[in-house]
């Protein structure tokens, strides 16, 4: 889902591994979310109800918060009619209340997450999809010069090709989220886009259904990416990423790439080998280099041959040294623009070079590594900064901050410095504590 949807990164876990994951499945997604890389979440209790003074506290509340949301909707431009058709019959959900507050404990490892990502299933209906619809995906990179397996990739990932888009009302959900106040300002601003969608005659207030966090469409758009982004590419006058028929919302997905500054021509990156004795301080997502440096220093394809030159890359190995290392270009982070995560990013790469005939991933993973969870993640921050080697926070989120942190220590102990995160990073961390 494009990444106006969120900024929080916690949150962003939790809604992919609700939503997106979800679609990986077989069900949507959205165009939200961190580490993508498959959060996995324990169901929550049903909840006692709540006794009736408290409930009438409650609508007394949300009906102040209305109010006031009203006159700054009017202010900002919407009609009164559009707001209150919008509104209508809208309380606040208690489900999208769970969701919004639920924190993943457990994280799949990131090649589970791609074997359902990229599972046969998927890559068949794409390919389906793809034979199917080869003249409009076709028409669509032509007009806007990005990559089809890119957006048809995406629309994979977020809905499973269209057959699951979510059911939330996406005002009443919304709604919710701004009521809550987490992210009141966030949730108003997606909410006043909403309004304007209907305002502009691009759908009536029923047809907004989609994730609980507001995502809506094939390719899951948030509102305020849908009027920056979405297209009328079939030319009946509405940008129209509800239908049944997909065009309009695979065409917003490839204009949304391209604005967001995709390369024509290029790729999102290749599986490489590395030599033996590779200096492992070179492997750093945020650092590039020309095919020709690369090649210097023995990386080479998979397949063993030059590097070719499609300009400057870097290098990523998700699982660290001992799992598959990629070379990424460019067009990798436009595709994290979508959706801010390594996992998604190489997803949406692998799915779309597999529905066209690619191989896939074809290093072994290390699966005899054991995931760690939100309090072990949390614990080898903390324990890197009792060290000496500040993590800048320790959220169980890790994140270049941490991962640097990690490549510190690695460095410091004669470890092979991948800045992987792992079981046994944590247990050398407890020794040397």
């Amino acid at each position: 889902m494009p990444r106006d949807i969120v900024r929080t990164n916690g949150w962003r876990i939790a809604l992919l591994a609700s939503a997106a994951f979800v679609a990986g499945c077989g069900g949507p997604t959205g165009n939200a979310t961190a580490q993508t890389s498959g959060a996995v979440m324990t169901a929550t209790p049903p909840q006692p109800r709540e006794p009736l003074a408290e409930r009438q506290a409650r609508a007394a509340s949300f009906a102040q918060w209305r109010a006031e949301f009203r006159t700054r909707a009017l202010n900002e431009g919407i009609t009164p009619q559009v707001f209150d058709a919008t509104m209508a019959g809208i309380e606040p959900s208690s489900r999208v209340e769970e969701l919004d507050g639920a924190q993943p404990e457990f994280v799949r490892p990131i090649w589970e997450y791609l074997d359902t990502a990229v599972s046969d299933t998927r890559v068949a209906n794409g390919q389906r999809e793809a034979a199917a619809r080869a003249e409009t995906l076709r028409a669509i990179e032509a007009r806007y010069g990005t990559d089809t397996r890119a957006f048809l990739a995406i629309w994979g990932m977020e809905t499973a090709y269209g057959a699951v888009r979510g059911d939330f009302p996406v005002a009443a959900s919304l709604a919710t989220l701004a009521f809550e106040g987490r992210r009141r300002d966030w949730a108003e601003r997606e909410l006043i886009a909403t309004m304007r969608i209907v305002q502009d005659g691009d759908a009536r207030p029923s047809e907004l259904v989609g994730s609980w966090a507001g995502a809506m469409g094939h390719t899951q758009f948030m509102p305020s990416s849908f009027h920056a982004y979405a297209q009328d590419f079939d030319g009946d006058g509405r940008r129209n990423i509800w239908a049944e028929d997909p065009t309009d919302a695979l065409a917003s997905a490839a204009h949304y790439l391209r604005q967001e500054g995709w390369t024509p021509g290029q790729p999102w990156g290749m599986e490489v080998r590395l030599p033996d004795g590779f200096n492992w301080t070179l492997v750093d997502p945020n650092v590039r280099r020309p095919a020709v440096f690369w090649n210097e220093v023995g990386v080479r394809t998979y397949g063993g041959a030059a590097l070719p030159d499609h300009g400057a890359a870097a290098l990523l190995a998700p699982a660290g040294a001992g799992g598959p290392v990629f070379l990424t270009y460019p067009n990798f982070n436009v595709i994290k623009r979508y959706n801010n995560s390594d996992s998604y990013a190489l997803a949406i790469g692998l799915l779309g070079d597999r529905i066209y005939g690619g191989p896939g991933v074809q290093a072994s993973w290390p699966q005899d590594v054991l995931p760690l969870t939100r309090s072990d993640r949390r614990e080898v921050q903390q324990r890197l900064t009792a060290l000496g080697y500040d993590t800048q926070g320790t959220d169980g989120l890790i994140g270049p901050n941490s991962q640097a942190a990690i490549r510190r220590f690695q460095t410091a102990n004669g470890l092979v410095p991948d800045g992987y995160a792992s079981d046994r990073l944590l247990a050398q961390l407890r020794a040397a504590s």
